[in-house]
């Protein structure tokens, strides 16, 4: 192939890719809206719409103009074109969703089940993934993936699990998860997977650490709204972080770590395992939940400003006690304000936009993000 008409294939791709990105991020536009923003001419942007109309990707969404003239059609991308699955492993729960092109989840699913290196195991999480597709009636050939979210350390091929201490999975591989599920399957940190899904719902972050507070304490850093993922794989592991001196153990074998003292559990313990009826108890007053509470904020305050030292960026939390904070994001932004040396604020704390699916969600957006990407 001459170099000529490599050079003249490798425009008309970047031009149908800047096409589509227009329309995705900032639809919807008129053909003439297209010529304008990316400098392109008429035939060329009418092509490039036809073709990706042709692949249902885009599609007229109306027109505007004034009512004495011809009125001019805008064009969108079509959100349902394509979409992912996401799942979350945990010790007791599966997570199912369905997410579209634009990030929205459309179809969500939790079951109690105990996690097991089993062929029934993974029998159940095809299922799931049978039922989800039926359930929600996406097309199966449109369905770029599925990501599964677990709890562990992830080769950077996505393919296997180098640390699995929380539940004993060390060496599982993607091919064992995936053994009952016919579509592109890859897993994924649960905690990059969450701190993905932030990057995707707020378009305007930049540097950010998510810090994921669950069963388990995870962390995620964004640098240049990519995820960073360290020299060796384990960057963010805020968890192990040590916070008191020879104190409470972890179950990495180290005492004082940060899991020890900011996990969902040191709350859900007090109420039977149910977070949200220990929040139920403090929003009452409850002499021993807002004991607890102090202790743990004191903590995680401490935890926020030693990674805002570190990092001095965004911080979000999320997680299972992710979810309840908004209501308490001021007090624990001004415990950390008094532990900030440089400024007498903590306005770079936020609570976490996916509440209850970031793991999931965040599964199944790294299938998304490279579609789009790829256009």
């Amino acid at each position: 192939m001459s170099t000529k008409k490599t050079a003249n294939m490798a425009i008309k791709h970047l031009n149908r890719t800047n096409i589509f990105q227009l329309l995705y991020r900032q639809e919807p536009k008129t053909k003439q809206d297209i010529v304008a923003s990316l400098h392109l001419c008429l035939p060329t942007v009418t092509q490039n719409i036809n073709q990706l109309a042709d692949e249902g990707l885009v599609t007229e969404s109306g027109s505007i103009g004034n009512t004495g003239g011809r009125r001019a059609k805008t064009y969108t991308t079509v959100k349902n074109a394509r979409t992912a699955i996401g799942l979350d492993i945990t010790r007791n729960h599966v997570t199912t969703v369905i997410v579209n092109l634009t990030g929205e989840i459309c179809y969500r699913v939790r079951i109690r089940q105990a996690f097991s290196r089993t062929d029934s195991y993974y029998q159940f999480l095809g299922k799931q993934v049978e039922n989800a597709v039926e359930e929600s009636g996406i097309n199966p050939s449109h369905l770029l993936g599925v990501g599964i979210g677990v709890p562990g350390l992830i080769t950077e091929d996505n393919q296997s699990v180098f640390y699995g201490e929380i539940l004993n999975f060390t060496g599982a591989t993607c091919s064992e998860f995936s053994k009952y599920i016919p579509y592109h399957t890859a897993l994924y940190n649960d905690a990059n997977a969450a701190g993905f899904a932030e990057l995707w719902a707020r378009k305007e972050l930049n540097n950010a650490f998510y810090i994921m507070l669950s069963n388990n304490i995870g962390g995620s850093i964004a640098i240049h709204n990519q995820i960073y993922t360290g020299n060796f794989l384990r960057s963010g592991e805020v968890g192990h972080i040590r916070i008191v001196p020879d104190g409470r153990p972890c179950y990495c074998g180290q005492r004082g770590c940060v899991d020890a003292y900011c996990a969902a559990t040191e709350l859900s313990s007090l109420t039977g395992g149910d977070l949200s009826t220990f929040f139920k108890l403090l929003k009452g007053d409850d002499e021993k939940a807002l004991d607890v509470w102090n202790q743990y904020l004191d903590y995680l305050a401490l935890t926020i400003i030693n990674v805002h030292m570190l990092f001095d960026s965004t911080i979000i939390l999320g997680g299972y006690v992710g979810e309840f904070l908004d209501d308490y994001i001021n007090e624990l932004r001004e415990r950390v304000r008094l532990l900030n040396p440089f400024e007498d604020n903590a306005d770079f704390l936020w609570v976490c936009s996916y509440k209850t699916e970031a793991i999931a969600a965040g599964a199944a957006l790294n299938f998304i993000a490279d579609f789009v990407n790829s256009i």
